[in-house]
């Protein structure tokens, strides 16, 4: 069984990933419906999604999102 399953990753990772602080992924998850899973006490991720999000949007300034 060859399966490629994605891997959950956690949010100091998507941190580093993304190049951004803690509280602005934490403001992203509760105001922009950023993907991710509260898991336990911890917020886990699929990079696929969060890749997703950014493409549609979700992560543009309120400014660029009202000029659209």
């Amino acid at each position: 069984m060859s399966e490629n399953i994605e891997k959950w990753t956690n949010l100091k990772d998507v941190q580093e990933y993304l190049g951004v602080g803690r509280e602005t992924l934490l403001q992203w998850i509760s105001k922009r419906d950023m993907p991710a899973y509260k898991v336990g006490r911890r917020w886990m991720f699929k990079l696929s999604e969060v890749d997703e999000w950014i493409r549609s949007g979700g992560a543009a300034d309120d400014t660029e999102k009202k000029g659209e």
